[in-house]
């Protein structure tokens, strides 16, 4: 475990716990983003085309966004909402 302590500029002291290195981007990952990107799609119509209600739609695909596992099925929905085929996500 690493351990950092931080000072903020107001003088404050944070201790920072962490359990390694941080893991390196996943390929599907980064394919995910840059497809969203590429799309020019708002977060919130991916997630709508996704199946999620509109009062959730942005904060789901922004969670998918933060995950480092997501699930194939999720996947499925995304490349579906896009229009692109799953093969250009998982190589």
């Amino acid at each position: 475990m690493t351990v950092n302590r931080v000072l903020t500029d107001s003088g404050k002291s944070y201790t920072i716990f962490s359990m390694g290195k941080v893991p390196p981007e996943d390929p599907v990952m980064e394919a995910i983003r840059n497809a969203l990107e590429a799309s020019g799609m708002s977060r919130q119509d991916v997630g709508e085309k996704m199946g999620h209600s509109a009062s959730s739609a942005r904060q789901a695909v922004s969670q998918m966004l933060k995950g480092h596992d997501v699930r194939v099925g999720t996947v499925r929905r995304f490349a579906k909402a896009l229009g692109i085929p799953l093969s250009r996500l998982i190589r």
